[in-house]
């Protein structure tokens, strides 16, 4: 055994050794190598352009809108938006030649809206989107993914239109949540989305309405089925009805009705009644030979909907003295069993089923009924008649989060064409994408509906409407 001085002057050199051979012995070449391709290739990965969310949003007789959004991934390998080009290559279907690019925008966004126009009627395209090169694709949703659908098929077929002139434009809109402090609140059981130092409703209302004015929809009347504002103060009533009257007169060139949102607890003031019209008051207007009539279907309490006496029997008044007049009926809450069923609030969320079929029987007897609008479920969903009536049931998202919109309804002497519109500001289209999030990423597979859900053509004799102004 060693004495303890030449054990510790040992153990000291075999120490030092050990450390100079460490700091000598150099790392072999490929591992260094292999080392910075790892950390390039995970750069790359990191930065690499993510294209997704593709959806073919409008179809219709001569035009196609199609929006996607642009990302990467930082440090933290999280995608977030970057901005990138726009393109779309549109080609025939039935053409040999590859798409060529039909629509190409230089100004750089993370948030893609491209509006193809100048196709044909009734003519089936294939059509690709790129961003700065990279292919978009559809999200993993169901909505945009399954067997057939343009998004997973690259293919679209414009509309037919229907015969004869067109007489009118109404465009439909439902769930402003005019003052709403958070989107996507639900029984408490998701966390909801703010706009930060933005209030999305307002922003995303004005969207809607600087929209409609445009050339390229040039909107006549706007009808607004309910959900106006989030809680019905006297403020929230006062702010959305100013906004509406910069774009229009009401009564003349929009309608409202009553959502269960725009409802006050027992005891308070109607304070959307005050700047509106009063609580169980079915309204109706004139538009050019075309009649529009506004039921309020809410409770005092409750989101479900019901119907009062009176104003039922009103409505049947009305359809009875009038029943082939072209009418478009408008209430904030569906009535169909097959919108009973199929939204997650189940059929206490829907109209009562007594009034339900109450308003089916009238209709079975008022030919001249040809839609009937509601909101409420925030989304885009043609509905099954409950009978065999010549009755469209149609069920419009919401303005005030993804897919954030309205939908068209073009009035021609031969039918009318139904077309569902993003709107389309950069702040509108960044909150759209946002929201799509909402409930643990499925609300698009509930909100968008299906191509035929938000476009499609209906045949039906409207020669005796005029193009005059509407009428109280």
């Amino acid at each position: 055994m060693l004495e303890p001085r030449l054990r510790t002057m040992w153990l000291a050199n075999a120490a030092s050794a050990g450390a100079a051979v460490a700091v000598r012995t150099p790392r072999p070449l490929f591992a260094l190598e292999a080392r910075r391709e790892q950390r390039g290739a995970r750069r790359e990965q990191r930065e690499a352009l993510l294209a997704s969310d593709l959806e073919v949003v409008t179809v219709t007789d001569h035009s196609a809108v199609i929006t996607w959004t642009t990302r990467a991934r930082n440090r933290a390998g999280r995608p977030r938006p970057v901005p990138a080009d726009t393109e779309v290559r549109i080609g025939p279907a039935d053409g040999r030649e590859p798409p060529r690019t039909w629509h190409f925008e230089g100004r750089r966004t993370a948030y893609h809206y491209a509006e193809i126009r100048n196709l044909e009627p009734g003519r089936t395209y294939r059509f690709e989107a790129y961003s700065d090169g990279t292919r978009a694709l559809p999200a993993r949703t169901l909505v945009t993914r399954r067997s057939g659908t343009p998004e997973s098929t690259g293919v679209f077929t414009t509309l037919t239109p229907p015969p004869g002139r067109l007489i009118r434009t109404l465009a439909l809109a439902n769930d402003l949540h005019y003052g709403e402090p958070a989107s996507g609140l639900f029984a408490g059981l998701f966390e909801g989305l703010t706009g930060g130092a933005e209030e999305y409703p307002e922003f995303m209302l004005q969207a809607m309405l600087d929209d409609l004015r445009l050339p390229d929809r040039a909107v006549d009347q706007l009808i607004v089925a309910g959900d106006m504002t989030d809680s019905g103060t006297a403020e929230q009533c006062r702010g959305v009805r100013e906004r509406l009257d910069e774009w229009g007169t009401l009564g003349r060139d929009y309608f409202v009705c009553r959502g269960n949102h725009d409802i006050r607890p027992p005891g308070e003031p109607d304070h959307w009644g005050e700047v509106f019209h009063p609580r169980d008051r079915l309204v109706e207007y004139f538009a050019g030979g075309m009649r529009l009539i506004g039921l309020d279907t809410t409770r005092p309490r409750g989101a479900g909907g019901t119907i009062s006496p009176p104003q039922l029997a009103h409505l049947r008044e009305l359809l009875r003295g009038e029943p082939d007049r072209p009418t478009l009926v408008f209430g904030h809450h569906p009535v169909t069993r097959h919108a009973a069923v199929s939204n997650p609030g189940g059929p206490g969320f829907v109209l009562d089923r007594f009034n339900a079929a109450a308003m089916h029987a009238m209709y079975a007897t008022a030919p001249g009924v040809f839609l009937h609008h509601s909101g409420h479920t925030h989304r885009n969903r043609l509905s099954r008649p409950d009978s065999r009536i010549g009755v469209e049931f149609l069920e419009v998202g919401a303005v005030k989060e993804y897919p954030g919109g309205y939908t068209l309804v073009r009035v021609y002497e031969g039918g009318y064409m139904v077309n569902f519109c993003k709107t389309r500001s950069e702040a509108a289209r960044r909150w759209s994408t946002r929201t799509r999030s909402q409930y643990l990423g499925l609300h698009p597979d509930h909100a968008l509906g299906s191509l035929n859900d938000r476009n499609h053509v209906v045949l039906r004799d409207f020669s005796g409407l005029s193009g005059v102004p509407a009428a109280h």
